[in-house]
């Protein structure tokens, strides 16, 4: 092996440990200089007999001297220099600061940051300027701040992104004006918002992803995307569709229900946004057995046991069991034992997947409510808020009822925050009640627009006010014309008249129609005041006065039962009614089932031109099969016209669509081919709705129904050898429908075919509503 030498040549013919050398001794030298200059620098010290300051035109030169701390006469190093410079331009008063010590004088110049003459935003589109104000805290005619305009371009930016612009920039800009004054504008760039494209769920076998995604807040894209809102990107909502997802499963006996997870992947465009649900569903429970017991001798358990609702083998639910102590607690306070506190104890029987509740009756703390304090309302009085708690000054305190007035307090949407907190008062036995809202915009002006088969087009006018000044009354008045009627409406309501649970109404309506299914106008007044309130848990009365004016004119028919009731003009009755209802929709033991019941009378003859009694009466059940997939509802309802004085007229009698498959006037009483309406009428409904398998974010579904019904009866002063009035004929129709949750309002279409009808009736084989306010 041959093995070659080279020998490195260095420039100037230094060889390289010399150089090595070199570098070592001046790197020394170096070091020796820089210690002795930071001994000299620390050890030079100043001493100014004068501190002239210049450029302020704001801020006093005492203030300025304040931040550096620098007397006059005292001795200060150059250290002290460096941080009485650090201390003026820490004040975030100045652009710049410049310390030159001159001899026995100290100059200090700055520059002062200018005010913001003015507040501007350009690029934005979505999101007005008035809504963007609100996010900025730098204001006209304060001292600019640019680490503040900075925060503000970030609050900004969040707040696109809380609108699902992810992708949105804001920019704080400063242009220059005289008399050191900058004008402050916030260029955006909005960008496009992020949809949600695909709503996803990994772990459910009980309820199906299209289920759930009924369930949740966040929505996917649709087909008409940009009039939808829901369908974009927010974090926060996300947040909260995990509890929606977390009550849901609860509230359906899926005590060890979890979301394990959430993941939100971005497309790789960067254009939509793919949400995963990790969810852990467990067993579904049962009650199991369902005891009261009392530690209070005084108290009799089985009195507590009986006004329970909850029975073996319901399914169970955390609410259901919240009901069952409210009801308890609520007898204590009627048979006058305080401080009864109610513990549901409760054990898991894991093998029969069921969970025995017992509930405790025990004596509370011995605690009084020493005050309520009410802040934030600026507008609603305090008696609003006040009157949602079911305890005053001095009363026992009682957890589960502030709870409860606070859920109250948010019902009444009066405020977009509201937070009620308890905390000790001036003893330990006594107990402050905080309460801190934050007021919204409880009126709203609205412009609809509406289409139906028998009605046509139409457009309303409506103003609404849920908290007319101030007090929690409710004031609306609406104008609504279709191509043949026009309805002007006018309504007031007391929710706690004369302090009370009852609710004072003020009704007054005038209705004009020509209709193209009769061959009569008719023009219609009514003055209605009323009471409502409530007689049990999920029942309500009202007693109302009833005050009306119907005139019939401009007849176009052969009919002589229309014609002499036609001619005899406009007639007054005058009459009280009652109307109870029955409803179990939302506060019923069961969350997929509901029933609403109402029932009715009107008694007309108190002065007026008529005396008759009017019944009607209707029954709505309501349940959700197939879990939860397919809804079945059942409807029954009815109506009696019974006149004791002069005679019914086609105004008074029932003659509208009480079924589908029919036209308005299109069945009963008959003259030749006019129908004059009927004393009597009873309809049963039946239908179910289901999915089509279309993708739910088009918000399309389907129904079949089943109705059998008829209108019959006649006044037998009215009635001629001409008129048909066979008693009851019941007329069968099925059909099916689509509905359609679109972003005009939901639209819903009917093809029905009648399998019997009478001679006479007029079918209607398609119809469709829609409705919309925008």
């Amino acid at each position: 092996m041959e093995i070659k030498h080279q020998r490195r040549v260095f420039s100037g013919g230094i060889s390289p440990s010399l150089v090595k050398t070199l570098r070592a001794f001046g790197l020394v030298m170096v070091t020796f200089a820089v210690l002795a200059y930071g001994e000299m620098a620390s050890a030079q010290s100043y001493r100014f007999s004068t501190v002239e300051i210049e450029g302020n035109q704001r801020v006093e030169a005492g203030t300025i001297l304040s931040y550096a701390g620098i007397e006059r006469g005292q001795t200060v190093s150059a250290a002290e220099l460096n941080d009485a410079y650090q201390k003026i331009l820490a004040s975030g008063l100045f652009e710049s600061v410049t310390i030159e010590p001159r001899g026995n004088r100290l100059f200090i110049s700055v520059v002062e940051y200018p005010t913001i003459n003015r507040i501007a935003f350009e690029g934005n589109r979505r999101l007005k300027d008035e809504d963007l104000e609100g996010f900025v805290q730098s204001r006209v005619r304060q001292v600019f701040s640019p680490t503040q305009a900075e925060r503000d371009a970030a609050t900004l930016t969040e707040a696109y992104a809380q609108n699902g612009r992810l992708s949105a920039r804001v920019s704080p800009k400063v242009i220059r004006r005289s008399d050191n004054r900058v004008d402050l504008v916030f260029e955006i760039f909005e960008g496009g918002k992020i949809e949600v494209q695909r709503i996803s769920f990994v772990g459910n076998k009980a309820f199906s992803d299209r289920r759930l995604r009924r369930v949740i807040d966040s929505k996917q894209a649709g087909l008409l995307r940009a009039l939808i809102e829901r369908d974009t990107f927010v974090e926060d909502r996300i947040e909260f569709d995990r509890q929606v997802l977390t009550d849901f499963y609860q509230s359906r006996g899926y005590v060890d229900f979890r979301v394990t997870g959430t993941n939100a992947e971005l497309a790789r465009e960067r254009d939509a946004y793919f949400v995963t649900f990790n969810i852990q569903e467990g067993q579904q429970f049962t009650f199991g057995e369902i005891t009261t017991i009392s530690d209070l001798p005084e108290v009799d358990p089985d009195v507590y046991q009986a006004v329970l609702k909850v029975r073996p083998g319901m399914v169970y639910s955390p609410t259901r069991v919240e009901n069952a102590i409210s009801r308890m607690e609520r007898l204590a306070i009627k048979e006058g034992v305080d401080f009864l506190r109610v513990e549901p104890r409760i054990s898991r029987n894991d093998r029969d997947l069921t969970l025995d509740v017992e509930f405790a009756l025990v004596r509370g703390p011995r605690v009084f409510v020493e005050r309520i304090d009410i802040e934030g309302n600026t507008t609603t009085v305090d008696q609003v808020i006040r009157r949602q708690f079911d305890v005053v000054e001095g009363d026992p305190f009682n957890p589960r009822q502030i709870r409860e007035a606070a859920e109250r307090i948010r019902a009444l949407r009066y405020f977009s925050d509201v937070e009620v907190d308890a905390r000790e008062g001036s003893r330990p036995d006594q107990v402050v009640v905080d309460v801190n809202v934050e007021e919204t915009t409880t009126g709203s002006l609205s412009f609809g627009g509406s289409y139906s088969t028998n009605s046509g087009l139409g457009i309303s006018v409506g103003f609404s006010e849920r908290n007319f000044m101030g007090r929690g009354q409710e004031l609306t008045a609406q104008v609504a014309a279709a191509e043949n009627n026009a309805n002007y409406n006018i309504s007031f309501v007391e929710p706690a008249f004369l302090g009370r649970d009852v609710a004072f109404g003020l009704d007054f309506a005038l209705i004009e129609s020509d209709s193209d299914f009769s061959l009569f106008n008719t023009t219609t007044g009514i003055f209605r005041p009323s009471l409502t309130f409530p007689v049990s848990e999920n029942g309500r009365l009202s007693l109302y006065y009833d005050a009306s004016y119907d005139e019939m004119t401009d007849y176009r028919g052969f009919s002589s039962v229309l014609r002499s009731e036609v001619a005899q003009k406009g007639l007054w009755s005058s009459g009280i009614g009652y109307e109870y209802t029955y409803d179990t929709r939302r506060g019923g033991l069961d969350p997929n089932s509901g029933v609403l019941l109402s029932f009715g009378q009107e008694f007309a003859g108190l002065g007026g031109d008529t005396e008759f009694i009017k019944t009607n009466a209707r029954i709505i059940a309501q349940t959700m099969v197939l879990n939860e997939e397919v809804t079945l509802r059942a409807t029954l309802e009815g109506g009696a016209l019974d006149f004791q004085k002069g005679t019914s007229r086609a105004v008074d009698r029932f003659s509208s669509q009480v079924m589908r498959g029919f036209e308005p006037n299109g069945m009963g009483p008959i003259e030749g081919t006019e129908h004059l309406g009927g004393d009597f009428y009873a309809v049963a409904k039946f239908e179910a709705e289901f999915p089509l398998g279309l993708p739910e974010e088009y918000g399309i579904s389907g129904g079949a129904f089943y109705d059998v019904g008829s209108i019959w009866g006649l006044d037998t002063r009215n009635a001629t050898g001409l008129i048909r009035s066979k008693g009851f004929k019941p007329r069968h129709v099925v059909g099916v429908s689509m509905f359609w949750a679109s972003p005009f309002g939901p639209l819903r279409l009917n093809w029905s075919t009648a399998l019997e009808k009478e001679p006479g009736d007029i079918e209607q084989t398609f119809d469709l509503t829609v409705r919309t306010e925008f």
